[in-house]
C-alpha cells in the first residue's frame, strides 16, 4: 500500500523597518512525503522540491529496511475544503503595504513602526491506495506591527497584529487607532482586574494536561481527576477542526482520521472527560482513540494535534462585562504557567479597555493567577463578537500588583 502527503505553501512578505519598506521576500517550496506500507512497517521518503511519484515511492520502499513499525490500517474517504476568499498578487500586497504604512505613519508621526505584511497560501493533500483523497486550501493576509514612541528609551513599546482572509484597510486602521491613538493617555489600574485576551496561549497548560499519555503515566495535573468538576460550569473546551473555526488547518489528523462533525469535546461544563490520543497511545494505554496525531512528513505520526477552543458565550464582550473595564496586554515577557498551574506574567505595557476601545496606558505591573482559578471561579467567558483583536476574546479575573 502506498500513500502520498503533499504541502504546497507560498509565502510573500513585505518587511518594513523604521517606517520604511526594506525588502520583499517570497518563498515557495513544496514538500512531499512518500510512504510505502508492508507487513506492519512503513518506509518514508521526505522530499523538499519536485520529484516524480515513481522515484519518491522507490526511495520510500528502500527505507522499509529501517523497520519503522506502523501496524494500523490506512484511512479512506473523499473530501475537499477551500477557505480562500481573496488571494492578492505580489503587486497588490506591496501596494497595500505602501499605502497602509504611509497612512499610519503620517497619522502617528510620534511612533517608529517595524514589522511585516505577509500573505500565506497553502494546500495540504493526502492520497493513498485505500481510496483516500483529501485536500485543504487556505489563504490569508497578516499585518504585524511593533511600535516605539519617540520619547521612549525601550527598543519596543508595544505590538499588534491582524489576520484577514479578505484584507480591508478599515480593520487595520481601527486597530492602529486603538493602540497608537491611546498610548500617550495615562490611566490607573482598575480595582477589579479583568484580563481580556486571545486565549490560545492561556489554554496551553490545559492542553498539556489533556495528553492521554501523560494522563496514563500520572504526570498530568488531571491524572486521576477525569470526570471531576475542576472548572467553571461555563468552561467547555472543544477540539474544533470545522470549516468555521480553522485557519490553515486540515480537517484530518496525521493518520488521516476525520472526526464526526469535525469536533470533539474534551472538557464539558468544567469536567475533563478524556485525553487526546493517536493510535499508538490509545493502543498502548488502552484509552479512547480520539484521532489527534501530528502530521510528520519525515517519520510516523505522533500524538498532539489539536485546535482547542473555548466554547463561546451567546453574549458580547460588553454584555459579559456589564460596565466593567478590562486589561489588554501589549508588551509582556518572561512569565507563564509553571508545572503546578500557577501563572505569573510581568507586564511592561498594557491598556485599560472598555471591552472594545482602549482608554489609555497602564503603569507596569505583574499579573498572577492559577489555571484552576482562571477557568474556574474567575472565568467570565468568551464573547460572541470579535473586538480589539479581530478575533475571539476571553475574559478572566486576575490579580495584579504594581512593579516597584
Amino acid at each position: 500500500m502506498k500513500e502520498k502527503l503533499s504541502y504546497i505553501n507560498t509565502n510573500s512578505t513585505v518587511v518594513f523597518e523604521e517606517n520604511k519598506i526594506v525588502s520583499f521576500q517570497k518563498k515557495a517550496a513544496p514538500e512531499y512525503s512518500f510512504r510505502v506500507y508492508r507487513d506492519g512497517f512503513v518506509g518514508i521518503h521526505y522530499q523538499v522540491g519536485e520529484m516524480s511519484d515513481e522515484e519518491g515511492y522507490k526511495r520510500a520502499e528502500q527505507n522499509l529496511a529501517l523497520k519503522r513499525p506502523y501496524p494500523y490500517p490506512l484511512a479512506t474517504g473523499n473530501r475537499k475544503r477551500n477557505k480562500c476568499e481573496r488571494v492578492l498578487s505580489d503587486r497588490e500586497l506591496l501596494d497595500i503595504a505602501k499605502e497602509a504604512l504611509s497612512h499610519i505613519s503620517e497619522k502617528y508621526p510620534q511612533f517608529t513602526l517595524s514589522g511585516s505584511f505577509y500573505q500565506e497560501t497553502d494546500t495540504h493533500l493526502r492520497t493513498n491506495d485505500n481510496g483516500l483523497d483529501f485536500a485543504n486550501t487556505d489563504s490569508s493576509v497578516h499585518v504585524e506591527i511593533s511600535y516605539k514612541h519617540k520619547d521612549s528609551k525601550d527598543i519596543m513599546d508595544g505590538y499588534f497584529e491582524i489576520g484577514q482572509r479578505d484584507f480591508t484597510f478599515e480593520k487595520l486602521y481601527d486597530m492602529a487607532d486603538n493602540y497608537l491613538g491611546n498610548f500617550e493617555t495615562k490611566v490607573e489600574l482598575p480595582e477589579e482586574a479583568i484580563l481580556q485576551s486571545q486565549y490560545y496561549g492561556l489554554i496551553g497548560m490545559v492542553k498539556s494536561c489533556l495528553n492521554a499519555e501523560s494522563l496514563a503515566l500520572g504526570t498530568s495535573l488531571f491524572s486521576g481527576k477525569l470526570g471531576q468538576k475542576l472548572f467553571s460550569e461555563d468552561f467547555t473546551l472543544v477540539d474544533d477542526w470545522s470549516d468555521e473555526e480553522c485557519w490553515h488547518y486540515t480537517f484530518w489528523d496525521g493518520e488521516g482520521y476525520v472526526r464526526e462533525n469535525d469536533r470533539r469535546v474534551f472538557i464539558d461544563k468544567g469536567v475533563p472527560l478524556l485525553g487526546y490520543s493517536d493510535r499508538r497511545v490509545a493502543e498502548k494505554y488502552n484509552v479512547t482513540y480520539t484521532g489527534n496525531a501530528w502530521n510528520n512528513f519525515s517519520d510516523v505520526p505522533s500524538n498532539g494535534k489539536t485546535n482547542l477552543l473555548i466554547k463561546r458565550s451567546d453574549k458580547t464582550i460588553k454584555e459579559l462585562l456589564n460596565g466593567r473595564y478590562t486589561i489588554v496586554l501589549d508588551n509582556a515577557s518572561g512569565g507563564g504557567f509553571n508545572e503546578k498551574g500557577d501563572y505569573v506574567m510581568p507586564v511592561h505595557h498594557a491598556f485599560l479597555c472598555d471591552g472594545e476601545k482602549f482608554l489609555g496606558s497602564l503603569p507596569p505591573f505583574t499579573l498572577s493567577s492559577n489555571m484552576y482559578d482562571m477557568f474556574g471561579k474567575d472565568f467570565i467567558g468568551v464573547g460572541s463578537d470579535q473586538p480589539v483583536f479581530n478575533d475571539k476574546s476571553v475574559l478572566v479575573k486576575v490579580s495584579v500588583s504594581l512593579n516597584s
